[in-house]
């Protein structure tokens, strides 16, 4: 007969690859985002409810992936970037249309590929550079470049810019830690910044309208504008301490356009006040910092990309 060992013995050692501070300080911006979720989606049942099931989810999905070996991750790399690139170019060719935007695919269920390439992207880069330690050079990181330029292109191409420009800056944080020296980084900067005009000019109509908005929203008081103007009153009227948890008047008297996504920070700011920004500010900091230390006391070059 064989003999069942206990539960916990068993899941152990599985548990000690997670870094106590790091788990803390997620689960304290998740306990967050919960109560100011509760508070902004009052009038919309089962949103809670929903974002509880998604970070379970999430939960089961970072156990597995804490615990797949470094050698078995790099073996994905090229699958899943090859994969990830030729579901892009499908989205273009047979993507389903919503609200003007081509992102996602009917595959029998709805998917989004560019959410596969927030992780395909650096994992790619991180394993054509880590043979390479040390002895990058300039030929490395064109190559490099244009793995990146590539989805980022497609992204936006949906139009998809929020995303496109998240894997732009996960792809470009991986190439800097890669070694890329602060001559290059220099000289891309200058081309960056010569190329605005141009990259003006490519943005769609709604693209520019964010951004002019953004900069002037009292231009359209009623209309474009309504949302930023809205969401910096209840920002402001939060003062030092706030008004307290489910009690933020612009939010429940529905001044607030899509309280419980897009514009939640504001709906926090109401009820916390600066306060409860600066608590929330330094939690994210402490997200970055702590990660930092991780990527810093990794074992491999690989590693150390990837955790950064």
């Amino acid at each position: 007969m064989i003999e069942k060992r206990p539960l916990w013995p068993r899941l152990k050692p599985h548990l000690t690859v997670f870094d106590g501070p790091l788990s803390l300080i997620i689960f304290l911006i998740l306990s967050t985002g919960l109560v100011t979720l509760y508070s902004a989606g009052i009038d919309f049942p089962g949103r809670v409810e929903d974002q509880m099931r998604n970070i379970l989810v999430s939960f089961i999905v970072m156990f597995i992936a804490a615990n797949v070996p470094p050698q078995t991750l790099m073996r994905f790399a090229v699958p899943l970037y090859t994969v990830g690139i030729a579901l892009l170019v499908a989205v273009m060719m047979f993507g389903l249309v919503k609200k003007g935007a081509r992102r996602w695919l009917n595959l029998g269920m709805v998917v989004q590929p560019s959410e596969l390439m927030k992780i395909a992207v650096p994992l790619m880069l991180a394993w054509f550079f880590q043979k390479r330690e040390g002895m990058v050079r300039w030929q490395e990181f064109l190559v490099a470049g244009l793995l990146l330029v590539v989805p980022v292109g497609l992204i936006a191409k949906q139009p998809d810019l929020g995303t496109a420009l998240l894997v732009l800056a996960a792809g470009f944080y991986v190439i800097f830690l890669a070694g890329l020296s602060w001559k290059i980084l220099a000289g891309l900067s200058v081309v960056v910044a010569a190329s605005l005009p141009v990259v003006w000019t490519m943005l769609h109509d709604y693209q520019r309208h964010r951004v002019l908005m953004l900069i002037d929203p009292s231009s359209d008081p009623l209309g474009k504008g309504f949302h930023i103007i809205q969401s910096t009153i209840a920002v402001g009227s939060g003062g030092i301490s706030g008004k307290g948890w489910l009690k933020g008047t612009q939010a429940h008297l529905e001044f607030i356009p899509e309280r419980t996504t897009d514009f939640i920070f504001a709906v926090y700011s109401e009820e916390f006040g600066l306060i409860g920004n600066i608590v929330l500010l330094l939690l994210y900091l402490a997200l970055i910092g702590r990660g930092l230390i991780i990527a810093g006391n990794a074992p491999s070059f690989f590693t150390r990309l990837l955790a950064g």
